[in-house]
């Protein structure tokens, strides 16, 4: 049987669609090549099966390995003849995306790869053209990049017509959507391979900043945005009509308020005096310039606006800051994603997917003004909200002892933004649950042994009370098994536990649907000091 030699840094592992724990011996054949990277990083040999899409792909005796072109030099009398051609990888979709997160996210994918951006020409207002240089600007070209920003559902009819490899998109891809793409040979749209969480972006209410309004409940909100309410005076402001700033009606950012309203949004009432704006730049450019707007924008877009704090049906406050974002706590908020074909992904194209979705760009997507994976830890104090809530004088007799309990062993331990919801009647984590498992076992696997970590379920309140304490310790132990079945032997040197507290501490409004389900979760907290 041939042998094969491989040989390759841990840092140029990155590179292979396959990791080898270690080096073989090596006879080399006639019709053997050799993959080289100008570092000696790496060195592979093996029987070249093909070059496609900028993709070396050899067969060794593990399996068939795949390395990008440009990282490497091929060696030998059976390397291709032609120098491989520039990657040409076409993005199109939501402007949130396409405008706010992706220069930053290919500057920090050429960061990790080694090499190095070089703008292009812009075609026009909504396209950017950037080109990756290998060896850090010295090498050859690798691929070059055309990101077009539209809207959510132009991820979507690209993707459709293979227009483009990589989808940006705002909103979950609809049903109809899935399935339209499925019946043209692109695979399951909502696979992990497909289907890619990439950040979270919490949608600001603003006005101009010299408009006295600080606060505006979620029915009023809506009222607005449904024309019912057309005068600032009829939310605690001066006496002057509301300039109402909408997005078009196929806008992903749009559609994110039409789902929490559940209601035609403004485009439909003609006395309103509306204006609408393509993207969060222009949003936040009309509110800036008239006193008696509001608009709506994604969190990284507030450019000198005024954002509006939120107030649910139940009077708490919900104000959009990363940690709410994370927990999925902030009734305004969307996902990021980015959608691809299963049958339409270059090398260098599938490089970005990866890194995009990978703890390595949590820093890009932080400094692009969005809202990463990335896990925080909060302390829950004596004065904050949640103690206020387990404190109350008037709580039920009944009641007032867990509540108490909860609120002794909260105050040894932070929360972290990691937070667990399930499909509706399932033990079943959702597509985000499945990525926060991943995160929450690289963090735990690192924190000291002895470490205590305990997991805690709640619910909604319909139903008895003790009912709902005994399915939020169910739920809690259905996130521990997950937990250590996915961790395996990772986190063995942690005490990790599971409890539930039913009902207490909402951290939505239980008189709607959204409420509730925010509610039914379960959080991680870990004991204050470990982190």
């Amino acid at each position: 049987m041939k042998r094969t030699k491989l040989s390759a840094t841990a840092g140029a592992i990155c590179a292979l669609t396959l990791t080898m724990g270690a080096t073989l011996p090596s006879i080399v054949q006639a019709d053997d090549v050799t993959l080289r990277s100008p570092d000696g990083s790496i060195s592979l040999t093996g029987e070249l099966v093909s070059l496609q899409d900028g993709t070396y792909t050899i067969r060794t005796e593990l399996a068939d390995l795949r390395i990008a072109a440009s990282r490497v030099t091929c060696i030998g009398d059976a390397c291709p003849a032609d120098k491989p051609a520039t990657e040409q990888v076409a993005v199109v979709g939501s402007e949130t995306i396409g405008l706010g997160l992706m220069p930053l996210l290919l500057e920090g994918y050429a960061a990790h790869i080694d090499a190095e951006v070089q703008p292009g020409d812009n075609i026009n207002k909504t396209t950017s053209q950037t080109s990756l240089i290998a060896d850090g600007g010295f090498g050859d070209e690798l691929a070059h990049y055309s990101v077009n920003w539209i809207r959510s559902s132009s991820a979507f009819d690209a993707l459709m017509e293979e227009t483009a490899q990589i989808g940006m998109s705002s909103r979950r891809i609809q049903p109809v959507e899935a399935r339209a793409l499925r019946d043209t040979g692109a695979g399951n749209m909502i696979s992990p391979d497909q289907e890619h969480i990439v950040a979270v972006d919490s949608l600001v209410v603003v006005t101009h900043p010299d408009n006295p309004v600080q606060t505006i409940t979620m029915d009023q909100l809506a009222n607005i945005y449904s024309g019912v309410i057309k005068n600032w005076s009829e939310v605690g402001g001066e006496d002057a009509d509301i300039l109402v700033i909408d997005r078009p009606e196929r806008s992903g950012t749009r559609s994110v308020l039409a789902e929490v309203f559940k209601a035609a949004l403004v485009a439909t009432i003609a006395p309103l005096e509306v204006r609408i704006a393509n993207d969060s730049v222009r949003a936040a450019q009309l509110v800036r310039e008239n006193e008696n707007a509001i608009g709506f924008l994604g969190y990284a877009f507030q450019r000198g606006t005024k954002a509006l704090t939120l107030v649910d049906a139940c009077d708490l406050p919900m104000v959009p800051d990363a940690f709410s974002a994370r927990t999925e706590e902030y009734p305004l908020q969307r996902r990021l994603y980015l959608y691809n074909r299963a049958d339409n992904l270059s090398g260098q194209a599938r490089g970005f997917v990866d890194f995009a979705t990978s703890p390595a760009a949590d820093a890009f997507i932080t400094k692009s003004g969005f809202i990463g994976l990335g896990i925080e830890s909060r302390p829950q104090t004596a004065d904050g909200e949640r103690a206020a809530m387990l404190t109350d004088q008037d709580a039920d007799p009944y009641e007032a002892p867990f509540m108490r309990d909860m609120y002794e062993q909260m105050l040894d331990y932070d929360r972290l933004s990691t937070t667990f919801r399930f499909r509706t009647a399932s033990s079943k984590l959702d597509e985000r649950g499945r990525i926060d498992m991943q995160r929450l076992i690289d963090y735990l696997s690192d924190q000291p042994a002895g470490t205590q970590v305990m997991l805690v379920g709640f619910t909604d309140d319909v139903g008895p009370f003790d009912n709902n304490l005994a399915l939020s310790k169910e739920r809690a132990q259905d996130a521990f098994d997950a937990l250590l079945t996915a961790a395996g032997d990772r986190i063995n040197q942690l005490n990790i536990s599971a409890t539930g507290f039913g009902e207490m501490a909402p951290s939505g409004c239980n008189l709607n649907d959204d409420g509730r389900r925010i509610n039914r979760r379960v959080e991680v907290w870990i004991k204050r000091g470990s982190t």
